[in-house]
């Protein structure tokens, strides 16, 4: 038997394995995408055949490199100087308005200057959808490199690693500009050799509002009045830890916008004193928030982002500020790239932004439209090798247009055939006297093109997120056939060693039936693992845990009074019998301990407070996405006064300080060490009293040093008492036991059998 319970737990393992690793290959894809830097190839059209795998950076001088790419391009670049200002978790709604209808006036308000150019059609915004994950670090590489990132990059966020793929910064940085970064050290850790200055600050410590943001703001005044630079790279934290703090609708929600409207105002003010106008502004977010102020997820309200562009090309005398401009937050690596005259990133996916190419003639749109096309075309090929933009021009008498297009490569020649052939006829009525037919050619090259463009963009994001369903279901099933394998190898193991031991001990194969809380925990696990495949589920996961945990709880209500119940009787029915025993010492004591009502009592009261407790903690947030805007005791407290919230802090501690205190005491430990441990919480505790009494609720203020002190003392002395309490409990706290009578003829009566299994078992 014992062979055969190995092999088939060997065979469980190995199954489990492949199941795994099938889940994780299918669930985590390797995203397909071109190795190496863009260079002059990209000015050029894309031949027929496997795209080459590229290689390292450029290695032609700076000077040179600017000038190839001018020449390449056919068109100067229109900005010199890049002020790339990120506000953490900004939504779009807050500054762009929903649907078409301004923002609210108090969000109006807390930003007039940026308010007033984008009414004055100084300024043109975007709704920029972000992609999940909906965290910080897998934005940015969206931002630089037009790329989508997957939900491994959640990971990643926490130990960010250097860059390596073909992005904006390492472009600009080729042809000599000369980049700074202030902000988020997530840059720094993307850049590591990049940047000649750099001020880094933490966007971890989320209770900080205001120094995060007086950190980059220390540095404008010297930093707009330097003339090395050609990239300032600012990344302000403030909002996201507002957010985070009080959510969307915080009272120091309007105050921060207010500072980022002054940032926005100063930096505007210092380029405008260029009199050539080459410095343009992008204002843009990494993602926006849940009105908890979280993020991370695949909400409207998570993926809302804002891409605002201030500079001269985007200037127009007629405009209307609060229109639904919608765009992908990857838009911006293509529309920075050709503004500023570098190659667009070979793995981008981004369509350029119409609204931004103001200042451009006719020609070098389509020219811009026509170097996104060949990029996108690219990185087509590398997913559809048998794909050939010559064939789809030449073909069908040199339209390619086919009326009904079945297949996705037909889809592409036949958008493609139109953006080209309408493109060549522009050429070819180029400097005709008919302007108004020129006109119509523009119009309609600019539609053709942005058709192919968005169509691609759009298959090819989803080439780089879809899940391959077929592969995941498979690994489930085969992880699924491991878990019963697994299942029946071990029942089997138990049903033999229970009837092996049948004719010595009868009801030890009674002990072996499932109990109530034993059936429940199994059937809950295997509820909670079918839940995981609904996503509503996984957004309201807490409920499904409230649920199993009370449940539980309850059943082990039931079972101690129960098991009370059947104490008594036993206690009743013992003592009647030591009666006939005057004077026998020993009945007595076996009587004491044997007793299971204190030790009841102790486990009844612990579990009435934890389904108390546990009704608390449900009713003290309503998170999830769909009860979140629901009344519950977090936003009753952020809206009492500070004396109540102080005095019900100051409650709660003296409470957790007596329960401890009473625990200590009913453990009855007797060495001294208890005493220190004893002192130690009770020293702990009034290091929270201090914090609590000593420090106004108001975390717009910047944390000081004393408050810093008490924390570090805290955690200090509670990890030594911990685990000196820990260590040495073995030694501190006594151990209760019970040893087994030998059976004999005098002691077979039923009753006292049974209370003194109940005492064992207890």
């Amino acid at each position: 038997m014992g062979a055969a319970v190995a092999g088939w737990t060997v065979a469980t393992v190995l199954l489990q394995v492949a199941g795994l690793s099938l889940f994780l290959y299918g669930f985590f894809p390797v995203k397909p995408m071109l190795r190496g830097f863009s260079g002059p190839d990209s000015y050029r059209m894309p031949s027929c055949g496997p795209v080459s795998a590229g290689g390292q950076k450029p290695a032609l001088p700076p000077d040179q490199l600017r000038s190839l790419y001018r020449e390449l391009a056919e068109m100067p670049p229109v900005y010199d100087r890049l002020v790339l200002m990120v506000i953490d978790g900004l939504p779009a709604e807050f500054v762009l308005g929903k649907g078409g209808k301004p923002p609210s006036k108090e969000l109006m308000e807390s930003m007039p200057y940026t308010q007033s150019l984008l009414a004055g059609c100084q300024a043109a915004g975007y709704h920029a959808k972000a992609a999940p994950p909906t965290v910080t670090m897998p934005r940015l590489k969206a931002m630089v490199s037009g790329a989508i990132g997957g939900f491994l990059d959640v990971a990643f966020n926490f130990n960010t690693q250097a860059f390596l793929e073909d992005n904006l910064l390492d472009q600009l940085h080729m042809i000599g500009h000369k980049l700074v970064m202030l902000g988020d050290e997530t840059w720094i850790k993307l850049f590591p050799t990049l940047f000649a200055r750099q001020d880094g600050v933490s966007s971890f410590y989320v209770r900080d509002t205001v120094e995060v943001d007086f950190n980059v703001s220390r540095h404008l005044e010297f930093e707009l009045a330097a003339k090395d630079w050609s990239v300032l790279v600012l990344h302000y934290l403030g909002l996201d830890h507002v957010g985070h703090i009080g959510g969307r609708r915080s009272v120091l929600m309007t105050q921060k916008m207010k500072e980022m409207d002054d940032v926005i105002r100063w930096v505007h003010a210092a380029s405008l004193q260029d009199n050539l106008k080459r410095t343009l502004l992008v204002v843009v977010s990494d993602h926006g928030m849940t009105e908890g102020g979280n993020h991370g997820g695949s909400s409207y309200e998570e993926t809302d982002s804002v891409a605002l562009f201030i500079g001269h090309s985007v200037e127009r005398p007629h405009c209307s500020p609060y229109d639904q401009n919608e765009a992908l937050q990857v838009d911006l690596a293509p529309t920075l790239a050709l503004l500023f005259g570098i190659p667009i990133p070979k793995n981008n996916i981004g369509v350029l932004l119409p609204k931004v190419l103001n200042s451009l003639t006719d020609a070098q749109k389509l020219r811009t439209l026509e170097l996104n096309s060949w990029q996108i075309i690219r990185l087509l090929q590398a997913q559809m090798p048998a794909f050939c933009l010559e064939d789809c021009i030449n073909s069908e008498g040199g339209l390619g247009i086919v009326v009904h297009p079945e297949s996705t490569e037909e889809k592409f020649c036949h958008l493609l055939s139109k953006a080209f052939v309408s493109h060549q006829s522009l050429r070819l009525h180029q400097g005709s006297n008919f302007k108004s037919a020129e006109a119509q050619y523009v119009g309609t090259s600019v539609e053709n093109y942005y058709g192919f463009l968005r169509y691609a963009s759009e298959w090819l994001s989803h080439r780089a997120t879809d899940k391959p369903f077929y592969l995941l279901i498979s690994a489930i099933l085969l992880m699924t056939i491991s878990c019963l394998f697994l299942i029946g190898a071990v029942s089997r193991l138990f049903k033999e060693l229970s009837l092996s031991q049948t004719d010595l001990h009868t009801e030890s194969y009674l002990d072996q039936c499932w109990h109530l809380d034993e059936v429940f925990i199994l059937t809950g696990i295997f509820l909670y693992v079918i839940s995981l495949g609904s996503s509503s589920f996984v957004e309201e996961e807490q409920y499904t845990w409230n649920f199993l945990t009370s449940t539980l709880y309850l059943i082990f209500l039931i079972k101690t009074v129960q098991a009370m119940l059947i104490g008594s009787n036993s206690i009743l029915v013992h003592r009647a019998e030591e009666k006939s025993f005057d004077g026998n010492y020993f009945s007595y004591a076996t009587s004491y301990e044997l007793t299971p009502g204190k030790r009841d009592g102790y486990k009844l009261c612990t579990i009435l407070i934890v389904l108390v407790a546990g009704r608390v903690i449900k009713a003290w947030h309503q998170g999830g996405i769909n009860w979140v805007h629901f009344p519950d005791i977090s936003k009753l407290l952020a809206q009492a006064d500070s004396s109540i919230v102080k005095s019900l802090q100051t409650f709660s501690v003296l409470a957790v300080v007596a329960l401890y205190s009473v625990s200590l005491m009913l453990l009855r430990a007797r060495s001294k060490v208890v005493i220190g441990v004893w002192l130690s919480h009770i020293y702990c505790g009034l290091l929270v009293l201090l914090h609590i009494w000593e420090n106004q609720i108001n975390t717009s203020l910047p944390i000081n040093h004393s408050t810093m002190s008490i924390a570090r003392l805290f955690y200090g002395i509670a990890s030594v008492s911990i685990s000196a309490t820990v260590l040495a409990s073995p030694w501190i706290f006594p151990t209760y036991y019970t040893e087994a009578k030998p059976a004999s003829s005098s002691d077979s009566n039923p009753v006292k059998d049974q209370g003194y299994r109940f005492s064992w078992h207890q």
